[in-house]
């Protein structure tokens, strides 16, 4: 999923070009009562692609669920305005900025239901006006429900640029993505932000021994007791090789360094060392990484098969790690 500030951007884009468009639809429309109505519902969107630029890589990803929708009423209020037919379905075409946006950004469910939304409400809008035949409207319901399929699969063939093929988690591009997003949203609401670092203890050891099908067996097993058992929200990768990162939004050190003890105990054939630490404001996503790392270095030297925190100073240089 893209980072909240990307969301944003490319929401005050449409919006930006929908008031565009709006102003273009208005000017053709001529003179007469709805001409008002039109332009206020360009500059409503302008004044929305404002506000999206300015503020919004710091909402919560819900109120996108919102905006979004709100684009949804504003194309359908404008269709409802129109004096004739094909500046209604001028207004009408606008709704492919919002089919283009949830399928981009917003899960599979969330993405049809506001595909739903504003196909019926755009259909409801030109039946209503009255003046564009049912098997018109039938024919732009057809344009957008086929964009959005070939947007969802261009979104999930891209995604899997951010997936580990082995196990299904996030490899380290997907990683670094959550953990961005995660940071800007520590650094707005001041909630804390845990993150860990996983190692399987002596895996090369495993591929040597028993090969690398045996080894591949026990990395899908850690993915699939973590995925089961961390709380939700986290945030579990595949940082490379037999190295797994977590991120544990909302939980302070110690907190994290409970959730990750007991799940470490619910798999005891495939010892673990770990280190956590938690996230000190300003601290960059280097620095918050660098002391779950220097906590891992910690609990490989005082003998593996262990959790320790760090709770020094993010950033402090760490020794050679020693490798499993």
């Amino acid at each position: 999923m893209a980072t909240l500030r990307v969301m944003a951007q490319t929401l005050a884009i449409f919006y930006g070009f929908g008031g565009v468009a709006g102003l273009l639809v208005t000017a053709g429309a001529g003179p007469g009562p709805h001409r008002p109505v039109l332009l206020g519902l360009a500059l409503s969107a302008l004044a929305g692609a404002a506000v999206v630029a300015r503020w919004g890589a710091r909402w919560p990803r819900p109120a996108f669920d919102v905006v979004v929708g709100s684009a949804t009423v504003l194309v359908s209020v404008g269709i409802l305005v129109s004096p004739d037919p094909a500046t209604a379905l001028a207004a009408a075409a606008l709704i492919t900025f919002v089919v283009v946006d949830a399928h981009l950004f917003f899960s599979g469910r969330r993405a049809w239901l506001q595909l739903a939304f504003a196909v019926g409400a755009v259909t409801a809008a030109l039946q209503a006006s009255g003046e564009v035949p049912p098997a018109t409207a039938l024919a732009l319901d057809a344009v957008l429900v086929g964009l959005g399929v070939v947007i969802r699969r261009l979104v999930i063939r891209a995604s899997g640029a951010s997936r580990d093929p082995l196990t299904g988690l996030r490899n380290r591009r997907g990683f670094d993505e959550a953990l961005d997003e995660l940071l800007s949203e520590a650094a707005r609401t001041r909630e804390p932000l845990s993150a860990a670092l996983l190692d399987v203890d002596h895996f090369k050891q495993v591929n040597d021994t028993y090969g690398h099908e045996a080894g591949d067996r026990v990395l899908r097993r850690v993915a699939d007791v973590w995925r089961a058992e961390l709380p939700a929200g986290s945030v579990l990768a595949r940082h490379g090789g037999d190295e797994f990162s977590l991120l544990l939004p909302g939980m302070r050190g110690v907190d994290a360094l409970a959730v990750v003890r007991r799940i470490c105990a619910l798999h005891p054939d495939v010892p673990l060392s770990c280190g956590v630490t938690q996230h000190a404001p300003g601290d960059s996503a280097s620095q918050l990484m660098r002391g779950a790392d220097r906590a891992l270095y910690d609990a490989k030297l005082l003998g593996r098969g262990r959790t320790e925190l760090f709770d020094g100073p993010a950033g402090r240089p760490t020794g050679v790690r020693p490798r499993g």
